[in-house]
Protein backbone atom coordinates (compact mmCIF):
# COMPACT_ATOMS: atom_id res chain seq x y z
CA UNK A 1 0.00 0.00 0.00
CA UNK A 2 1.56 4.04 -0.78
CA UNK A 3 3.74 4.83 2.01
CA UNK A 4 4.07 1.60 3.70
CA UNK A 5 7.87 0.55 5.24
CA UNK A 6 9.56 -2.37 3.65
CA UNK A 7 12.30 -3.26 5.55
CA UNK A 8 15.93 -2.46 3.94
CA UNK A 9 18.19 -5.04 5.31
CA UNK A 10 19.84 -8.77 3.71
CA UNK A 11 16.88 -11.20 4.50
CA UNK A 12 16.68 -13.94 1.83
CA UNK A 13 13.98 -13.53 -0.65
CA UNK A 14 11.38 -15.86 1.02
CA UNK A 15 11.55 -13.42 3.93
CA UNK A 16 8.53 -10.93 3.57
CA UNK A 17 8.25 -7.85 5.77
CA UNK A 18 6.15 -5.07 6.18
CA UNK A 19 5.68 -1.49 8.56
CA UNK A 20 2.62 0.31 8.28
CA UNK A 21 1.77 3.73 8.64
CA UNK A 22 -1.06 5.48 9.22
CA UNK A 23 -2.20 5.75 5.48
CA UNK A 24 -4.79 4.14 3.63
CA UNK A 25 -7.09 3.22 6.74
CA UNK A 26 -10.55 3.30 7.94
CA UNK A 27 -10.51 5.28 11.24
CA UNK A 28 -11.37 8.27 12.51
CA UNK A 29 -9.59 11.14 14.14
CA UNK A 30 -7.89 10.81 17.13
CA UNK A 31 -6.82 7.12 15.14
CA UNK A 32 -6.88 8.21 11.30
CA UNK A 33 -6.51 6.04 9.63
CA UNK A 34 -5.14 2.91 9.71
CA UNK A 35 -5.14 2.10 13.33
CA UNK A 36 -4.44 -1.80 13.96
CA UNK A 37 -5.16 -1.44 17.64
CA UNK A 38 -8.02 -2.88 19.24
CA UNK A 39 -7.07 -2.17 22.74
CA UNK A 40 -6.92 2.08 22.27
CA UNK A 41 -10.76 3.25 22.30
CA UNK A 42 -11.20 3.36 18.19
CA UNK A 43 -14.46 1.76 17.20
CA UNK A 44 -13.81 -1.77 16.81
CA UNK A 45 -15.12 -2.17 13.34
CA UNK A 46 -12.94 0.65 11.51
CA UNK A 47 -10.41 -1.53 13.42
CA UNK A 48 -11.82 -5.05 12.06
CA UNK A 49 -11.88 -2.92 8.42
CA UNK A 50 -8.31 -2.22 8.66
CA UNK A 51 -6.83 -5.52 9.71
CA UNK A 52 -9.07 -7.23 6.80
CA UNK A 53 -7.46 -4.41 4.21
CA UNK A 54 -3.53 -5.25 5.58
CA UNK A 55 -4.48 -8.86 5.62
CA UNK A 56 -5.92 -8.47 2.02
CA UNK A 57 -2.76 -6.30 1.00
CA UNK A 58 -0.29 -8.49 2.08
CA UNK A 59 -1.51 -12.24 1.76
CA UNK A 60 -0.72 -13.94 4.73
CA UNK A 61 -2.43 -14.44 8.02
CA UNK A 62 -0.99 -12.20 11.09
CA UNK A 63 -0.96 -13.70 14.71
CA UNK A 64 -2.04 -10.51 16.87
CA UNK A 65 -0.81 -10.50 20.92
CA UNK A 66 -2.13 -8.85 23.72
CA UNK A 67 1.12 -7.14 24.27
CA UNK A 68 2.07 -6.48 28.49
CA UNK A 69 5.34 -5.05 28.27
CA UNK A 70 7.06 -8.72 29.00
CA UNK A 71 9.11 -11.32 27.98
CA UNK A 72 6.95 -14.25 26.99
CA UNK A 73 7.28 -15.56 23.04
CA UNK A 74 5.01 -17.95 21.54
CA UNK A 75 4.32 -19.93 18.13
CA UNK A 76 2.62 -17.37 15.68
CA UNK A 77 -1.07 -18.43 15.50
CA UNK A 78 -3.49 -16.66 13.67
CA UNK A 79 -7.08 -16.42 15.38
CA UNK A 80 -5.47 -17.13 19.04
CA UNK A 81 -4.24 -14.25 20.42
CA UNK A 82 -1.88 -14.64 23.21
CA UNK A 83 -0.67 -12.70 26.38
CA UNK A 84 3.19 -12.49 24.96
CA UNK A 85 5.15 -9.78 23.63
CA UNK A 86 6.83 -11.45 20.96
CA UNK A 87 6.45 -14.84 18.33
CA UNK A 88 8.16 -16.72 15.73
CA UNK A 89 6.38 -18.53 12.85
CA UNK A 90 8.38 -21.48 10.54
CA UNK A 91 4.88 -21.48 8.90
CA UNK A 92 4.33 -20.00 5.76
CA UNK A 93 1.62 -17.70 5.24
CA UNK A 94 1.96 -16.91 8.73
CA UNK A 95 2.78 -13.79 9.93
CA UNK A 96 4.80 -12.93 13.17
CA UNK A 97 3.52 -9.40 14.47
CA UNK A 98 3.28 -6.70 16.90
CA UNK A 99 1.89 -3.38 17.17
CA UNK A 100 3.65 -0.11 18.69
CA UNK A 101 3.55 3.75 18.87
CA UNK A 102 6.48 4.87 20.37
CA UNK A 103 8.17 1.76 21.87
CA UNK A 104 10.75 -0.55 19.07
CA UNK A 105 9.60 -3.16 16.66
CA UNK A 106 12.51 -6.08 16.50
CA UNK A 107 12.11 -8.57 13.06
CA UNK A 108 14.36 -11.30 13.50
CA UNK A 109 14.93 -14.07 10.50
CA UNK A 110 17.66 -16.51 9.99
CA UNK A 111 20.10 -16.76 7.17
CA UNK A 112 18.29 -19.98 5.67
CA UNK A 113 15.00 -18.30 5.55
CA UNK A 114 13.75 -21.13 8.17
CA UNK A 115 12.30 -19.72 10.61
CA UNK A 116 10.80 -15.35 11.58
CA UNK A 117 10.09 -13.58 14.66
CA UNK A 118 8.86 -10.41 15.77
CA UNK A 119 9.34 -8.80 18.93
CA UNK A 120 7.29 -5.70 20.76
CA UNK A 121 10.29 -3.69 23.17
CA UNK A 122 9.10 -0.90 25.11
CA UNK A 123 12.51 -0.16 27.72
CA UNK A 124 11.00 -2.23 30.29
CA UNK A 125 10.16 -5.29 28.26
CA UNK A 126 13.92 -4.32 26.39
CA UNK A 127 15.24 -4.21 30.48
CA UNK A 128 14.07 -7.41 31.32
CA UNK A 129 15.20 -9.96 28.03
CA UNK A 130 12.44 -9.78 25.50
CA UNK A 131 15.22 -9.57 22.90
CA UNK A 132 16.96 -12.33 24.47
CA UNK A 133 13.95 -14.37 24.88
CA UNK A 134 13.54 -13.84 21.28
CA UNK A 135 16.47 -15.22 20.01
CA UNK A 136 16.06 -18.25 22.00
CA UNK A 137 12.79 -19.09 20.61
CA UNK A 138 14.36 -18.52 16.96
CA UNK A 139 16.64 -21.51 18.11
CA UNK A 140 19.63 -20.50 15.63
CA UNK A 141 23.01 -19.72 16.32
CA UNK A 142 23.79 -16.29 16.94
CA UNK A 143 26.18 -15.64 13.67
CA UNK A 144 22.78 -16.84 11.82
CA UNK A 145 20.08 -14.06 12.92
CA UNK A 146 19.49 -11.09 11.53
CA UNK A 147 17.80 -8.10 13.08
CA UNK A 148 16.04 -5.40 12.14
CA UNK A 149 14.94 -2.61 14.33
CA UNK A 150 11.64 -0.68 13.07
CA UNK A 151 10.45 2.64 14.11
CA UNK A 152 10.59 3.83 17.62
CA UNK A 153 11.21 6.67 19.52
CA UNK A 154 14.19 8.73 18.88
CA UNK A 155 17.08 9.80 21.16
CA UNK A 156 15.92 13.21 20.91
CA UNK A 157 12.73 12.17 22.48
CA UNK A 158 13.07 9.66 25.02
CA UNK A 159 13.46 11.75 28.22
CA UNK A 160 13.88 9.49 30.96
CA UNK A 161 14.05 8.99 34.75
CA UNK A 162 17.61 7.60 37.05
CA UNK A 163 15.78 4.03 37.12
CA UNK A 164 15.71 3.32 33.75
CA UNK A 165 19.40 4.37 33.01
CA UNK A 166 20.02 2.32 36.19
CA UNK A 167 17.82 -1.28 34.88
CA UNK A 168 20.34 -1.29 31.74
CA UNK A 169 23.90 -0.33 32.73
CA UNK A 170 23.30 -2.58 36.01
CA UNK A 171 23.06 -5.66 33.14
CA UNK A 172 25.75 -4.25 30.93
CA UNK A 173 27.93 -1.40 31.65
CA UNK A 174 28.35 0.11 28.39
CA UNK A 175 24.89 0.61 28.06
CA UNK A 176 25.88 4.13 29.72
CA UNK A 177 26.77 5.31 26.38
CA UNK A 178 23.32 4.78 25.40
CA UNK A 179 22.10 7.97 27.78
CA UNK A 180 23.10 11.79 27.63
CA UNK A 181 22.05 14.32 30.23
CA UNK A 182 19.03 15.63 29.38
CA UNK A 183 18.21 19.23 29.76
CA UNK A 184 15.99 18.76 33.01
CA UNK A 185 17.96 17.98 35.85
CA UNK A 186 18.18 14.26 36.78
CA UNK A 187 16.61 13.32 33.68
CA UNK A 188 18.66 11.38 30.88
CA UNK A 189 17.93 11.38 27.15
CA UNK A 190 17.28 7.36 25.95
CA UNK A 191 19.12 6.12 22.72
CA UNK A 192 16.65 2.96 22.37
CA UNK A 193 18.08 1.50 19.20
CA UNK A 194 21.59 1.74 20.83
CA UNK A 195 20.43 -0.14 24.09
CA UNK A 196 19.04 -3.46 21.63
CA UNK A 197 22.31 -3.28 19.57
CA UNK A 198 24.18 -3.47 22.98
CA UNK A 199 21.79 -6.73 23.99
CA UNK A 200 22.15 -8.49 20.84
CA UNK A 201 25.60 -7.92 20.67
CA UNK A 202 25.95 -9.41 24.13
CA UNK A 203 24.22 -12.30 22.89
CA UNK A 204 26.66 -12.43 20.00
CA UNK A 205 24.11 -10.99 17.28
CA UNK A 206 26.56 -8.41 15.68
CA UNK A 207 24.05 -8.34 12.09
CA UNK A 208 21.67 -5.71 13.16
CA UNK A 209 20.09 -2.97 10.70
CA UNK A 210 17.60 -0.35 10.56
CA UNK A 211 17.31 2.39 13.50
CA UNK A 212 17.28 5.80 13.02
CA UNK A 213 13.90 6.82 13.07
CA UNK A 214 11.88 8.54 15.34
CA UNK A 215 8.21 7.99 15.86
CA UNK A 216 7.48 11.45 17.78
CA UNK A 217 8.54 13.45 15.61
CA UNK A 218 7.73 11.27 12.11
CA UNK A 219 3.95 12.13 11.56
CA UNK A 220 3.40 8.80 9.31
CA UNK A 221 3.47 6.54 12.64
CA UNK A 222 1.46 7.09 15.72
CA UNK A 223 3.15 8.27 18.80
CA UNK A 224 1.54 7.58 22.62
CA UNK A 225 4.11 9.91 23.47
CA UNK A 226 3.34 12.72 20.95
CA UNK A 227 -0.94 12.00 21.64
CA UNK A 228 -1.88 9.42 24.66
CA UNK A 229 -4.86 8.80 22.54
CA UNK A 230 -3.97 7.16 19.44
CA UNK A 231 -3.63 4.33 17.11
CA UNK A 232 -1.13 1.65 16.84
CA UNK A 233 1.06 0.83 13.61
CA UNK A 234 2.10 -2.96 13.03
CA UNK A 235 5.68 -3.92 12.32
CA UNK A 236 4.85 -7.62 10.49
CA UNK A 237 7.23 -10.73 9.01
CA UNK A 238 6.29 -14.13 7.71
CA UNK A 239 7.80 -16.45 5.54
CA UNK A 240 6.53 -16.82 1.97
CA UNK A 241 4.52 -20.08 0.41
Amino acid sequence: MSGWLTPDWPAPARVKTCVTTRADGFSLPPYESLNLGDHVGDDPQAVERNRERLIAALGCRPAWLSQVHGVRVVEAEPGRVDEADASWSATPGVASAVLTADCLPALFCDRAGTRVAAAHAGWRGLANGVLEATLEAMAQPPEDVLVWLGPAIGPSAFEVGPEVREAFVARHPEAEQAFKASANEGKFMANIYQLARIRLAARGVHAVHGGGFCTVSDPRFYSYRRASRTGRFASLIWLAD
